[in-house]
């Protein structure tokens, strides 16, 4: 059976980035992608996780 994945997208906070993900990957998140905010100013994270079904 194939896996299936839930998504999340996030803001980051340049000075604290680190953190943010390494609090997110403790939930069982993994990184897939981070591309420039709607803004064009900051940072969203693209995250993925088994769902579990």
């Amino acid at each position: 059976m194939a896996t299936t994945w839930e998504y999340a997208t996030i803001p980051l906070l340049i000075h604290n980035t680190k953190a943010i993900l390494d609090q997110w990957g403790a939930d069982g998140w993994e990184l897939v992608q981070v591309v420039p905010g709607p803004d064009g100013t900051g940072l969203v994270a693209y995250l993925k996780r088994p769902s579990g079904e």
